[in-house]
């Protein structure tokens, strides 16, 4: 049998290749199936919100990455022009991104949003539900994922770097399906 000893450097990478792999893991947030992890954050009126408080309705839980830009504003209108119908099914929506409680009113009130959007400057709700994802820059903001959590707070799907257009409409009618199936 012949042993090759590695080198330092070699060691080093391995142990740097085998604890990333370890945080990615750990980053991907929670699995369907699962109790969606528990948050405290202010609207953009800066009223407190909880997870628990949307116990007893469907909820579409969505992270998108920055007020402001094209992408967010598409999928926040998308789902503000579909609240209506979310509504009447029993379900509501929360947006959440990284940016603080001033950012959310005034993107709120440029875009009339129907629905809360909180601020987690902290990053706390985008790393506990695996979202959080570093750019060049040091920067970290959330990923474009939506949560479908159902009336007992467990999360029945997740869509991950969703496309803008049409989004909501697809959360609708699966959220729609699942809640049909249940009866």
């Amino acid at each position: 049998m012949c042993v090759r000893r590695l080198n330092p450097p070699v060691v080093s990478l391995l142990v740097l290749l085998l604890l990333a792999c370890a945080g990615l893991a750990h980053a991907d947030g929670p699995a369907v199936g699962s109790e969606a992890p528990d948050f405290k954050l202010q609207d953009q009126n800066g009223a407190w919100h909880e997870l628990k408080a949307y116990r007893g309705k469907w909820l579409a839980l969505y992270f998108y990455p920055q007020d402001q830009l094209p992408s967010s504003t598409e999928v926040a209108r998308d789902f503000s022009y579909n609240f209506p119908a979310f509504r009447e099914a029993g379900a509501t929506v929360v947006g959440i991104s990284v940016d603080d409680v001033a950012s959310h009113k005034k993107f709120a009130e440029k875009n009339n949003l129907q629905f809360r959007i909180l601020a987690d400057p902290g990053k706390q709700a985008a790393r506990a539900y695996g979202v959080l994802k570093s750019y060049p820059g040091a920067m970290e903001l959330a990923k474009r994922d939506t949560f479908l959590i159902d009336p007992q707070g467990r999360i029945v799907k997740r869509y991950s770097d969703v496309e803008p257009k049409g989004h909501a409409a697809l959360v609708l009618g699966e959220m729609k399906a699942l809640n049909k199936k249940a009866e």
